[in-house]
């Protein structure tokens, strides 16, 4: 046994040994592909366990993610939680990045685990205004990548009404949701939970930010990216 397989049993320890097998070809592919990739700067078995493979799978406290759901990773980079979730649910993941190379490595790996996850490449700001992406997500989940006033805009317009889009941030998701109160009204959406999401060994304190879309987001939004940096709603 790896030393990446005895930590994600040990951290982990309800998952299928399909899904333990699926998550340790992730590891090695991530490790190995890194060095060409530069895909993250966390290579090491206790690094990928815990702050890939568990802070990922975090979002299944939320109950959110329990059926064939469809799920767009906004920002997925090096495959998280794209990976990890296509490896332990149900749901139907689609990635999206900017960088050709980082989906690449998503879907090819995917493959290789026996998953499947669609490609989305582009920027988010732009996609979500195409009518076959826009509102047709039942769930859409973004892990850091930017500020949630930010986040909310490039986000909230792929969900569906009566879907979710959940935030994975770190320590001051609180303070950035406070910040993004607004935005999130704006948009469609209802603030429904705030969950800690505390991550073992590394003290670190993440968490999830729920929001559930109430209403369809506005067709002037999301605006061009400049005017959303620069005036974030």
């Amino acid at each position: 046994m790896t030393k990446l397989n005895e930590l994600t049993r040990q951290y982990l320890p309800n998952l299928t040994e399909e899904q333990y097998a699926r998550l340790d070809l992730i590891g090695e592919r991530l490790v190995e592909v890194n060095q060409s990739l530069n895909l993250t700067a966390l290579t090491a078995p206790e690094e990928v366990a815990l702050l890939h493979f568990y802070d990922s799978l975090t979002l299944l406290e939320t109950g959110l993610f329990g059926g064939d759901f469809s799920v767009l990773d906004v920002g997925c980079g090096g495959g998280f939680p794209s990976l990890p979730l296509a490896a332990c649910t149900p749901c139907k993941v689609t990635s999206n990045d900017a960088t050709a190379k980082k989906l690449n490595f998503v879907c090819e790996t995917a493959k290789l685990a026996g998953m499947e996850i669609t490609p989305l490449c582009g920027r988010a700001e732009e996609l979500g205004k195409e009518k076959a992406y826009r509102e047709q997500f039942d769930r859409v989940v973004s892990r850091g990548v930017a500020r949630m006033s930010v986040l909310c805009e490039w986000c909230m317009p792929f969900v569906k009404v009566g879907g979710y889009f959940i935030a994975m941030k770190g320590n001051r998701g609180r303070e950035e949701l406070e910040e993004a109160l607004h935005a999130v009204e704006v948009l469609g959406g209802k603030v429904v939970e705030v969950l800690d999401a505390p991550i073992p060994v590394f003290d670190r304190s993440h968490t999830l930010l729920v929001i559930q879309k109430v209403a369809e987001t506005d067709v002037k939004y999301p605006r061009p990216n400049g005017k959303i940096m620069k005036k974030p709603l």
